[in-house]
């Protein structure tokens, strides 16, 4: 019922932001453009002479880009709060936005152009990716990886990348020193079907890949020795997470820029509304990440006229008091952290 009931809020959703902005398209014309072009002579076509144009060059890659960022988002974390067994995991502990952050920064300063206007997501996919098996290798030890040195690692691996970010930004010109800012804050603005072809493959891949860590993932929950009984290789295990979340993660963030607080945010609202059993809480998140960053979308695009809010700072600004929340009420329900 919660899955089939955000299926639906979900295509509702991307129809109305589809029509959605400075060139207004009715939700029965955008939903006649989509049949006519998938060759059934079915409903109204864009009454505007620009209207289908603007719809399958900007609009539509727009918004299957934000669906699958949300989804990729959104189910990286809730691997990361599986395999950690901490709800207060996030993509991020690993350094994956702070290293893509970092790699992005320097192309920018240095106007790098080896692969043209890919050379940054380029850089951003790579840096993610080297940032969390630097994560990983540092501390892994004697063929066993513990969850709070992962974390701390995280945290030291975060704090020099942050440095490495304000040298960059420090070291830029002006406009190189706009357009870091402006990458860090997260925008689809731009999104083309180019970059959609790349996105999705790399997040299919995570997400079957979730799918399939998931039935560990809730054996795992069972705690390390009960899983280990079970035939679970828990070390292995994280391998494939971390692996899993590195790929979603990178994926995610090298078009659009750093997007906080989805991987924390939305697994939570799941597991409140089906419990906390990964076979149904990856897929359900994947659905409920893309319809978060869907919305955001919507309103970054149209909450002021002519302007294109940072969805950065909208996701950080539901999710910064949300994780208040969560802290209290986590502390309220389990008697206090210590």
């Amino acid at each position: 019922m919660v899955a089939g009931g955000l299926v639906v809020a979900l295509g509702v959703l991307a129809v109305v932001s589809a029509g959605s902005g400075q060139l207004h398209v009715p939700p029965a014309e955008v939903v006649g453009s989509l049949l006519h072009h998938a060759g059934l002579d079915i409903g109204p076509m864009p009454a505007h002479p620009n209207g289908d144009a603007a719809l399958w060059t900007i609009r539509f890659p727009r918004v299957v880009m934000a669906a699958l960022v949300g989804a990729a988002l959104a189910t990286a974390g809730a691997v990361m709060q599986g395999v950690f067994g901490n709800p207060l995991a996030e993509p991020g502990v690993v350094g994956v936005s702070s290293g893509a952050a970092v790699a992005a920064s320097v192309t920018i300063v240095l106007g790098l152009t080896a692969l043209g206007p890919w050379t940054t997501a380029a850089a951003a996919f790579a840096g993610g990716l080297v940032a969390t098996f630097l994560v990983y290798g540092l501390a892994r030890s004697a063929g066993r990886t513990e969850v709070v040195t992962l974390v701390l690692t995280g945290v030291a691996v975060n704090a020099v990348c942050g440095a490495g970010l304000a040298l960059t930004t420090f070291l830029g010109d002006t406009q190189a020193r706009e357009q870091i800012v402006f990458w860090q804050l997260g925008s689809f603005n731009g999104t083309r079907w180019a970059y959609v072809g790349v996105v999705a493959p790399l997040v299919l891949i995570g997400l079957v890949g979730a799918l399939l860590l998931a039935r560990r993932l809730d054996l795992l929950s069972l705690g390390e020795r009960s899983a280990r009984h079970l035939g679970v290789d828990v070390e292995r295990l994280r391998v494939l997470s971390i692996v899993v979340v590195a790929v979603l993660t990178a994926a995610g963030v090298a078009f659009c820029g750093i997007i906080a607080f989805v991987g924390l945010v939305v697994p939570h609202l799941i597991r409140m509304a089906v419990g906390p059993a990964h076979r149904v809480l990856v897929p359900l998140s994947a659905l409920g990440g893309a319809l978060l960053l869907l919305a955001a979308d919507l309103v970054a695009r149209t909450a002021v006229g002519y302007a294109d809010l940072p969805i950065g700072m909208l996701t950080a600004l539901v999710g910064g008091p949300f994780f208040f929340w969560l802290i209290r009420r986590t502390r309220r329900t389990a008697g206090g952290w210590a």
